[in-house]
């Protein structure tokens, strides 16, 4: 069983190939404002490096947000033609299960991405329970919430200007494939972004 992972809802590209539930290639490079530029080229790279071909992958697990909005059509994009063209079963996480899933820890997991404003793309999960689902929310309703949970860290890469214990998220690219290589597969056609909100442009037109 061979499953390509594909993120870039961040400004990073993170990338691998598990096989059999081993990582054999990953990449988790930030790549800025030309994520677009070499997003394919880097994965391209990874099937080189491996001596495999994309038809050899049997699944193809993508993020689909939230995140940012042009780093989230870039992934989808790739995973989309890949699978429609090879045959490859297709299914999307949210960015806040994959940061859950590369934290080992006892305490109640908050993984939480700056949305600007005094608001955050945040999840709760206090080990298998999901406590709060994916959502865009004020800090302020979230500082409400986190009252009512026992002791909790924060998993992020942005500055969040909210007291707790907070971790950096470093991708654990093997354990999120063995989390979710089971989940139920959908149509490459469906497959579409979960931004959780609204773009500006929607924003500003409603």
């Amino acid at each position: 069983m061979r499953v390509l992972y594909i993120d870039t809802s961040s400004s990073y590209l993170y990338t691998g190939i598990v096989e059999n539930g081993r990582i054999i290639e990953e990449l988790k490079e930030d790549f800025s404002h030309e994520l677009s530029k070499y997003a394919l080229p880097k994965i391209v790279s990874m099937f080189e490096n491996t001596n495999l071909k994309p038809s050899d992958i049997n699944k193809i697990i993508v993020v689909n947000g939230p995140g940012s909005f042009t780093g989230i059509r870039i992934g989808l994009t790739i995973a989309k033609v890949y699978a429609w063209s090879f045959h490859i079963p297709i299914t999307t996480i949210t960015s806040l299960e994959a940061m859950a899933c590369s934290v080992s820890s006892d305490m109640v997991k908050v993984p939480i991405i700056d949305a600007r404003r005094n608001y955050s793309y945040v999840a709760i999960y206090d080990n298998d329970k999901v406590v709060l689902q994916p959502v865009y929310l004020s800090n302020d309703k979230l500082v409400d919430i986190l009252s009512e949970q026992k002791e909790y860290i924060f998993i992020t890469n942005d500055d969040i200007l909210l007291d707790g214990k907070k971790c950096s998220y470093i991708p654990d690219i093997e354990n999120i494939v063995k989390i979710f290589v089971d989940k139920e597969e959908i149509n490459p056609h469906v497959v579409n972004p979960n931004y959780l909100k609204l773009t500006e442009a929607e924003e500003s037109r409603l």
